[in-house]
């Protein structure tokens, strides 16, 4: 089974995050950058469905610059075959032409399952794993919270609202993961070592333009300081004047 899996290189949530001169973009000194932490699940998920069928690659790949080697190489490093970086230049990337580009490249490539992280932390837009899979002409089950394969056909379960969906889809198909679907195994000091020797290609793609570009970039105001009470009273007193739920 050839196994893809599509990752990305994101800015640690708990990091600072100061604003670049143009307005449009965060300045990346000072900035640690991670894996995406959803993509951590489809990266698992990859390693244990080729654990459970005994053969198989699992191929991971990202759509970006040099410095996505790091999170790669961590891919590698949890369990993951080789690993492929498509280098887009400076081109401005969104949903729409991450999606084509990667597509792409995906299209060119034996996949009999393809996993990718539900969302990307940074940009929240949820569309990738759609967009993927319509260009790849697939059928697509996203946010998947528990998984079972069966005779080729994949059994999905994934929480909506004041409920719990089952789905069944036949393989080849795009599946995003969702946190509960599995817990990621850390990368030890073999599989780190081992990293090193695995195949890390890099491959200049042909560029598409954006469908959208960000117009402006602004901080969230700051909190006020919070206000310290000292007795049952002041408390009261506080609810009733200035919350006003009392």
């Amino acid at each position: 089974m050839n196994i893809v899996v599509c990752i990305k290189r994101v800015a640690a949530t708990d990091s600072t995050i100061k604003l670049g001169s143009d307005g449009k973009s965060i300045d990346p000194s000072g900035v640690e950058f991670v894996l995406n932490p959803y993509d951590e699940f489809a990266v698992e998920e990859a390693i244990k469905t080729k654990e459970a069928t005994g053969d198989g690659t699992v191929t991971v790949i990202t759509l970006g610059s040099a410095d996505a080697q790091k999170e790669l190489r961590t891919c590698l490093a949890m369990g993951a075959d080789k690993a492929v970086l498509l280098n887009a230049g400076d081109t401005e990337l969104d949903a729409f032409n991450t999606a084509a580009m990667v597509g792409a490249y995906v299209k060119s490539i034996p996949h009999d399952l393809v996993f990718c992280g539900k969302q990307a932390v940074d940009g929240d837009d949820s569309q990738f794993p759609s967009r993927l899979a319509t260009i790849l002409d697939l059928p697509c089950v996203t946010e998947v919270q528990s998984l079972a394969l069966e005779g080729g056909v994949y059994t999905a379960a994934r929480d909506i609202e004041g409920a719990r969906e089952v789905v069944s889809c036949p393989t080849p198909a795009v599946i995003s993961t969702n946190k509960g679907l599995n817990e990621p195994r850390y990368a030890n000091l073999k599989g780190i070592m081992a990293a090193k020797k695995k195949p890390l290609e890099t491959i200049d793609v042909t560029t598409i333009a954006p469908a959208t570009t960000v117009a402006e970039l602004t901080l969230p105001p700051e909190r006020p300081e919070g206000k310290i009470l000292d007795t049952v009273d002041e408390l009261i007193a506080a609810l009733k004047n200035d919350a006003k739920v009392l």
